[in-house]
């Protein structure tokens, strides 16, 4: 119905809002060129303006594009890798972009020094069970290795060994994989290897005094000498030194620490003054074998290897002493520990003891009969 109200002879556009003439007249004054612009070929656009100045895009690593206004003309201008842009023309620095990375945020310092003590006492308590476990199985290795000696009939001694048609028995018993711990057992062996080889030393220094006094009559007391000190160092020093060691790290006695130290100064001592080898002492040290070279090349040259091994002996002794000490102050050893275990020892010897009770008795004894005689009296 509404189509048969409609005027057939109207004007088509006169309600058409985009027929309006204002519309219509801006649409007819569009700058010319404006339709054609685009800011990415390479042709150039001008239109109309009245800014100077100029505006430069960036729109990858291959496209550069630069606006350039000047009066009422615009140019645009586009730069890729066919077409470098010109000497006199400054593209824009455009920065590296990198992917973001997050740094990681400072611990407070109190809280990393909690954690740093916390990681210490840890290993500290870790360490300290690892000891005790290993002196735990320490002990329990050693105890039923007692056993076992105990049902074969006891510990026999078995040093030195001799054989069993020998008139004189071994006098020590000496194990070190029994009696000594595993942390201790590689120092003591050594220990015993240093005497050992100045035994050997000893042995072999007799033979260079009888050759000095085979080429030097007036040398007789040397070698006598040289007889004596084999003789006498060689079981003072193993019973004065070594034993003394051996018992104290078997036992951890700090009393035998302190009789170790004390007798091993003095072998120390001896060392130095045999490599010396002053005359008349009964020492091929350095002294005498300078004099012995004089009288004959091939016996100065045996008392020089001599002199030398008196010489390897004072400076091993001097480590393994200072080796020595450093492992007793690890033990905890001390001289009052010494002063009791002496102390216990002393009152518990039966010898001692028995010496005691016969001098109480006789005290006693003594002061009875004087008072008896004092009453007649």
């Amino acid at each position: 119905m509404s189509d048969f109200d409609s005027n057939p002879f109207a004007d088509p556009d006169l309600n058409n809002p985009f027929k309006d003439p204002s519309v219509t007249q801006v649409t007819r004054n569009v700058p010319p060129g404006l339709d054609e612009y685009n800011p990415f070929s390479d042709s150039r656009t001008q239109f109309h303006d009245y800014k100077l100045h100029h505006f430069d895009y960036n729109f990858g690593p291959n496209l550069e594009v630069r606006l350039i206004i000047s009066g009422r003309k615009i140019t645009c201008k586009t730069y890729g890798e066919e077409q470098p842009p010109p000497g006199n023309v400054k593209m824009p620095n455009v920065p590296s972009t990198q992917p973001a990375i997050m740094k990681p945020t400072e611990e407070p310092s109190s809280y990393t020094q909690i954690t740093k003590e916390h990681a210490l006492a840890q290993a500290e308590l870790l360490k300290r069970q690892e000891e005790l476990e290993r002196k735990a199985a320490e002990l329990d290795r050693r105890e039923r290795e007692m056993q076992s000696l105990n049902q074969q009939g006891g510990r026999k001694n078995n040093w030195p060994p001799l054989p069993e048609n020998f008139p004189v028995g071994p006098c020590f018993y000496q194990d070190f994989s029994v009696d000594i711990p595993v942390e201790f057992q590689k120092t003591v062996k050594i220990m015993y290897y240093l005497w050992m080889f100045h035994t050997v030393t000893l042995f072999l220094n007799i033979f260079g005094c009888l050759a000095w006094f085979y080429v030097d009559s007036t040398r007789g007391v040397d070698f006598g000498l040289s007889i004596l000190w084999f003789l006498l160092f060689t079981p003072c020093s193993f019973v004065c030194w070594y034993r003394p060691l051996y018992g104290a790290f078997r036992s951890d006695s700090s009393f035998r620490f302190f009789v170790f130290f004390f007798v091993y100064i003095c072998q120390f001592a001896v060392h130095v003054l045999q490599a010396a080898g002053f005359q008349r002492w009964g020492n091929c040290g350095w002294i005498s074998s300078l004099t012995g070279l004089n009288k004959s090349i091939p016996v100065g040259i045996m008392m020089i290897i001599i002199a030398a091994l008196f010489t390897a002996s004072a400076v091993i002794s001097l480590v393994m002493f200072k080796k020595v000490h450093g492992l007793y102050r690890t033990t905890g050893a001390s001289f009052e520990k010494a002063q009791q275990e002496f102390a216990t020892g002393v009152m518990s010897n039966k010898t001692v003891q028995t010496a005691a009770a016969n001098a109480a008795s006789t005290a006693a004894t003594s002061a009875a009969q004087n008072a008896f005689k004092g009453n007649r009296m």
